[in-house]
């Protein structure tokens, strides 16, 4: 098995609607105990997060068009460049479905690039919402998406009918071929789940069960 250093490739996160700032507070002190690098809170949380993890090596990730991607892409970027002017250091955006699956590509793949040249100090993931497009469609998504600059292509917002599969991780793998990392996210709840995630080629894990899931890992381990 690999020497994972697994609380490194989680990116820890409450998105649900009815998060409270109560949550979103005990998750940075959460990543600040267990050694997370990243968590993910939503955008009018973003100056709390920051405060919350100053001082720390944790990068407060914000969404972006989220969580249905058909946002315009000036208020994309307006998101984008506010959030990263309050601090926010990640940046997950979701893809245009309807534009994509209506084969608007050059829009799409213009969508996300003036995203990313609007704010060159975030890093820039993609998330295709892989549940809601055939075979091809994930092929050209991640075309798209390393054309356009991002660096990171992601599987699902967690919001659709459903997550993250090993079979859509080796997809994205091979499809942006060393380009573009990959993160799995969406229905991620334990360490087999998420174990087979990064076996299967996932570069990053994207959940809100990040501390069960640290648990089973450990545990795995012999406790260590």
């Amino acid at each position: 098995m690999p020497g994972w250093d697994l609380p490194s490739l989680i990116d820890h996160t409450v998105l649900k609607p009815e998060a409270t700032k109560t949550d979103v507070l005990r998750l940075c002190q959460e990543a600040r105990q267990y050694g997370f690098t990243v968590i993910f809170v939503p955008p009018s949380y973003v100056d709390e997060a920051v405060a919350a993890v100053a001082g720390s090596a944790i990068r407060v990730g914000i969404p972006i068009g989220f969580p249905l991607g058909g946002h315009t892409t000036r208020t994309k970027v307006a998101e984008a460049v506010e959030a990263v002017a309050r601090g926010g250091r990640v940046l997950d955006m979701v893809i245009n479905v309807s534009r994509l699956k209506s084969g608007d590509y050059d829009l799409v793949r213009q969508d996300i690039a003036e995203v990313v040249r609007a704010t060159p100090s975030a890093e820039h993931k993609v998330i295709l919402e892989t549940c809601l497009l055939t075979q091809q469609e994930k092929h050209t998504a991640c075309r798209l998406v390393v054309e356009a600059g991002a660096d990171y292509v992601k599987t699902s917002t967690g919001f659709a009918a459903a997550g993250a599969t090993v079979e859509d991780v080796r997809l994205m793998k091979a499809a942006v071929a060393g380009q573009a990392k990959v993160k799995a996210s969406g229905g991620i709840r334990d360490w087999k789940t998420a174990q087979s995630m990064l076996e299967a080629g996932a570069d990053r894990i994207g959940t809100s069960a990040s501390l069960k899931i640290l648990e089973e890992w450990k545990s795995s381990q012999g406790g260590r």
